[in-house]
């Protein structure tokens, strides 16, 4: 059944590259628990104890302001088709800004996605496996393009006027630094 282990393995490793679907929890120390599902090819594994995903503008912004205030974060996946899995990386994570310095490096990791607006950078503590028999099969079919073709028609000066007017604060109020960090 569940394994636990403090960081990942080559298996493991594996097994993330090939999710087409990873899911993103956080909390701050009140308010609203955040758990938001991701996709786009976004996350890529550094190393055993290293991963970072890229993070494009949405509705929300929760897990930036959730960080500042408590920078832990957990990410589960779950194997959809073939051997049962449900795997989890616990850990501490920061939010990486288009305008800091280390921005350039963390994200030329990824394919360049529009409306990109943080990479987060994310040490893992704890490695944990459960037989995931209760999920069910899931096809997959494709990406949706609806968001990447919205930034594209939007363009980035749009993006960033909707930073400014729903990504500053969280749900609950809590701010997300996205403005200060973004040098606008």
């Amino acid at each position: 059944m569940g394994q636990q282990y403090t960081e990942l393995n080559d298996k493991l490793s594996d097994f993330i590259a090939a999710q087409k679907i990873f899911f993103v929890g956080t909390a701050a120390s009140s308010g609203s628990v955040n758990v938001s599902p991701k996709g786009m090819d976004s996350l890529r594994v550094l190393g055993p104890k290293r991963v970072l995903w890229l993070n494009v503008t949405g509705s929300g912004n929760e897990t930036a302001a959730h960080l500042l205030e408590i920078p832990r974060m957990t990410l589960m996946f779950c194997a959809f088709e073939g051997t049962p899995m449900i795997l989890r990386l616990y850990g501490t994570a920061r939010a990486i800004h288009p305008g800091e310095p280390e921005w350039d490096t963390l994200f030329a990791h990824f394919e360049a996605i529009p409306g990109s607006r943080q990479v987060f950078d994310m040490q893992i503590d704890r490695v944990q496996t459960s037989c995931g028999m209760a999920v069910p099969f899931f096809d997959y079919r494709e990406e949706r393009d609806q968001l990447r073709d919205w930034s594209t028609k939007k363009g980035e000066e749009v993006i960033r006027q909707y930073w400014r007017d729903k990504n500053q604060f969280s749900i609950d109020g809590l701010p997300t630094q996205i403005i200060e960090k973004n040098g606008m």
